[in-house]
């Protein structure tokens, strides 16, 4: 199947808004262990909690996003995704002092509470990140002959986005800017992906016969 200029257009942005969603899962994740660490510390327990809660939070991310991809996959959804995941992330700036504090007060032992407050903070957005990465496969994918290749070209491109997230979050933002910009700054992103996701569906196609044609 020969692709569409709206096709291709709308390709490139699932790929790119794949990469953007790598980069901010790591991101979050490494911001993850300077939130906690005032109440909890930084030893090797909470940083177990929070990988733990990414692993699971994931994992149930490409589970479900596998299944909803098998209805009636469509752009408006996949930016859906983007949206929610971004909401959700919300919490992390305006509620994690407050609920770190009630956790901690209540749990003695830091190893459950740092489990405990990493399922609230950081669960339900992750696992909406996830459901990016099976769901995104199967927007490109039209036939049986290049999924496995369009699969490879996806996931290649998260992790890539996840390496990257990870070293610039490590090595340059959390020394450039304060937690709660750089969580501003992952929103954003998140954000924008899913307004290009949207914008690139609707822009229309001339066809052979000179008709402009939108997606529906």
């Amino acid at each position: 199947m020969t692709a569409t200029p709206r096709n291709t257009l709308l390709q490139n942005v699932i790929v790119a808004a794949a990469f953007i969603n790598g980069f901010v899962i790591m991101t979050i994740e490494l911001l993850g262990g300077r939130i906690m660490s005032p109440y909890f510390g930084s030893s090797v327990y909470v940083w177990g909690s929070i990988i733990t809660i990414f692993m699971l939070s994931l994992s149930l991310g490409y589970l479900w996003g596998g299944r909803l991809s098998s209805r009636n996959p469509n752009p408006r959804t996949f930016a859906l995704f983007f949206l929610l995941s971004a909401i959700l992330s919300l919490p992390i700036i305006f509620f994690a002092e407050w609920t770190m504090t009630q956790v901690f007060l209540s749990i003695e032992d830091p190893r459950y509470g740092s489990l405990l407050t990493a399922t609230l903070l950081y669960f339900l957005p992750i696992c909406f990140m996830g459901m990016v990465s099976p769901y995104s496969v199967r927007l490109l994918v039209s036939s049986e002959e290049h999924s496995g290749r369009m699969a490879g070209l996806l996931y290649f491109v998260s992790t890539l986005g996840s390496a990257l997230g990870t070293l610039m979050t490590s090595f340059y933002f959390v020394l450039w800017f304060e937690i709660d910009q750089i969580m501003w700054g992952a929103i954003a992103g998140l954000l924008i992906s899913g307004a290009a996701i949207m914008i690139a569906c609707k822009i229309p196609v001339r066809e052979s016969a000179g008709v402009h044609r939108y997606e529906s």
